[in-house]
């Protein structure tokens, strides 16, 4: 060990430019020179979402917000918090799609860590944390995957170890994980011996959850993300990046976006147990994507063929939104994301996917 310039003594793979990923990601995404912070074109410019897919999917959110709306009595005001918001495509979009009276009692929140876009919303209030002790729905598309984390694999004696990394992107093994990391991969994802075998490390995303559904008073927090369970764990993760469109190998150099498939059931379990003793939270569900946005109305249906004849303008309409409705639910895409619904306070999240006639208020 050497001593840096503060006194803290500095390991020797640090010197050497070596860092575990969890480090090397939050350089890469968030620092001051960081691919969320430079990228002028915005997360849509380097991968395509179910936000930036099609408008019925800030539709369906919409939807959502009014169900939750009407659960909690129509509090005023009634918050909306985009996590993650990238350029705000889908807080605009919600915004659009309220009614006129669940609009007029809606702020508005975009989360995220780069400046506020030119010719944003006036009502939408641009922000790098969550607000606190807010009532309504906090919606997280695509952040959990990414928050950074560090990677373990598993050696060639049977050990898992912590993986390291350069800028430049080459690995190498560092010593065994310890403490809490430790405690996490035993709970949440034990390796077996078989060298090769990978498991990214969630307890940072645990905690980022907990935090950011402990601003709320009362709601409902949605993370929608490519998730596993412990049931399917990946044998050998999911770390990846994605550059202009396409996958790539993660770089953590700044120029791509690095990402890993998010382990949802520990991040559920970590809200509850946040909560204070005594205090059991109400169940959270976890729902692919297709089915919740079934029934919040996506359908992907076909128009009726004599709509074709009657109103050829409408049919042709129609015809287009079933075809992005069917890129949101296929199976392999983007309907195989997870969604946890994780409620705070006296609400349903099971009675908020029963299929209604109209969730407009009246």
């Amino acid at each position: 060990m050497t001593r840096g310039t503060t006194g803290a003594e500095v390991a020797p793979e640090a010197q050497e430019g070596w860092r575990g990923w969890r480090e090397a990601t939050q350089e890469a995404l968030y620092g001051s020179g960081g691919f969320y912070r430079t990228a002028p074109e915005g997360p849509a410019g380097h991968f395509r979402t179910s936000v930036h897919a099609s408008p019925l999917f800030a539709g369906a959110v919409a939807r959502l917000l009014c169900r939750v709306d009407a659960a909690l009595g129509r509090p005023d005001p009634l918050a909306f918090v985009d996590m993650a918001a990238g350029r705000g495509e889908l807080v605009s979009g919600v915004l659009a799609a309220l009614p006129a009276a669940v609009s007029a009692r809606t702020r508005a929140y975009a989360v995220e860590v780069a400046g506020r876009p030119e010719g944003l919303d006036h009502r939408i209030e641009w922000r790098a944390e969550p607000p606190h002790g807010v009532t309504g729905l906090l919606f997280a598309n695509e952040w959990l995957d990414n928050v950074p984390v560090d990677v373990a694999e598993v050696d060639a004696a049977g050990l898992a170890r912590r993986v390291l990394v350069r800028g430049d992107g080459t690995e190498r093994l560092g010593g065994p994980p310890t403490g809490a990391e430790a405690a996490w991969l035993a709970r949440w994802w034990p390796l077996a011996g078989e060298e090769g075998l990978r498991a990214e490390i969630g307890l940072p995303r645990d905690a980022a959850w907990a935090s950011a559904v402990s601003s709320l008073d009362a709601g409902l927090a949605v993370a929608a993300d490519y998730g596993h369970t412990a049931a399917a764990r990946p044998p050998f993760g999911t770390l990846t990046g994605f550059r202009a469109g396409r996958e790539t190998r993660p770089v953590p150099d700044g120029s791509c976006d690095i990402t890993a498939h998010v382990a949802l059931d520990a991040v559920a379990a970590a809200h509850a147990e946040r909560c204070a003793p005594g205090h059991t939270p109400p169940p959270a569900l976890t729902r692919p994507q297709r089915e919740v946005l079934r029934a919040l109305g996506v359908t992907g249906a076909r128009p009726p063929l004599a709509l074709a004849s009657s109103d050829p303008a409408a049919y042709v309409r129609a015809l287009a939104n079933a075809s992005r409705a069917a890129e949101l639910l296929a199976p392999g895409g983007l309907g195989d994301f997870g969604w946890l619904l994780q409620p705070v306070g006296a609400v349903d999240a099971a009675a908020l996917l029963v299929d209604v006639a109209d969730d407009e208020e009246q």
